[in-house]
């Protein structure tokens, strides 16, 4: 069994090279998607962010309005902290969770790839095998974010600014996968290295 990471700042593409990962055959798991869940309304994790954050961060539906609490942490490091040590812990034992899951239904052969945005920053990345960093140079991503996402450039500027750095992430590095240019590139990056993680099984 391969038990990888996949990460790389905002507005990388990870989801994309997730994508073209598990169209081959990769057991995703998804961290972010796994927080969002965390953030339903009935979840312990969210109740407890409320309690720390505030009641107004919850509309009328009880749903959880992301974009405040974005505002919150992304401008104050502490309450960036203290969010972390609420959510971070869940994902983790939501991500074990459906690890073991993956390597039951498939011991032998199992490529396993959680994708962490935040794996620098929390230091996990000599937990796994390997790890896969999606690099795209800055200007694109800040492109992206403001297009695709509809973001200010000074939020986007903000949201980048406060992950870790492009060196930071190819220093835990084992594959690099370059992300700035045209999606067949990019695909092509990504059948290599799927390549090299699946020639001996």
């Amino acid at each position: 069994m391969r038990h990888l990471a996949l990460t790389g700042g905002i507005g990388s593409g990870k989801s994309t090279v997730a994508t073209f990962f598990a169209e081959r055959g990769a057991t995703i798991i998804d961290a972010d998607a796994i927080s969002r869940a965390l953030m339903e309304p009935g979840q312990e994790v969210l109740d407890e962010v409320v309690d720390t954050f505030g009641e107004h961060l919850l509309d009328a539906a009880g749903r959880l309005d992301r974009a405040a609490l974005a505002n919150i942490v992304f401008n104050d490091n502490e309450a960036r902290e203290r969010l972390n040590g609420i959510v971070h812990p869940a994902v983790r034992s939501e991500s074990a969770r459906l690890r073991e899951e993956a390597l039951a239904a498939d011991p032998d052969h199992a490529v396993i790839i959680q994708d962490i945005p935040l794996l620098v920053e929390t230091g996990q990345a000599d937990q796994f095998d390997g790890v896969i960093v999606v690099d795209t140079d800055h200007d694109t991503r800040l492109q992206r974010l403001v297009e695709a996402r509809g973001m200010e450039v000074e939020d986007a500027q903000a949201r980048i600014s406060a992950q870790a750095t492009d060196e930071q992430r190819r220093d835990v590095a084992d594959w690099i996968i370059d992300n700035s240019g045209p999606l067949d590139s990019t695909e092509d990056q990504v059948a290599a290295v799927w390549t090299e993680l699946t020639e001996d099984q």
